[in-house]
């Protein structure tokens, strides 16, 4: 999940990115949701939402990744 935030460039973060590192203070916006979204989807070819984009989803790359866990499960 880090890997994919700094590779696409949505966020270019001056210090490494950990789980529990708040995005949103990294600059993490509706703009970078979007295009993170957008690389989610193509990469784990998932579908998400618009209604499961919460902030409390998206606020830390370990909720996201959480997230993404239990959205490929119920996709199996």
């Amino acid at each position: 999940m880090i890997e994919l935030l700094t590779s696409e460039h949505i966020l270019e973060p001056q210090e490494p990115i950990l789980p529990e590192t708040d995005l949103f203070t990294l600059g993490l916006d509706s703009m970078a949701m979007m295009q993170l979204l957008l690389q989610i989807e193509q990469r784990f070819q998932l579908t998400v939402n618009p209604s499961e984009m919460t902030r409390e989803r998206f606020a830390t790359a370990g909720s996201l990744a959480t997230f993404l866990r239990e959205k490929r499960r119920l996709a199996a």
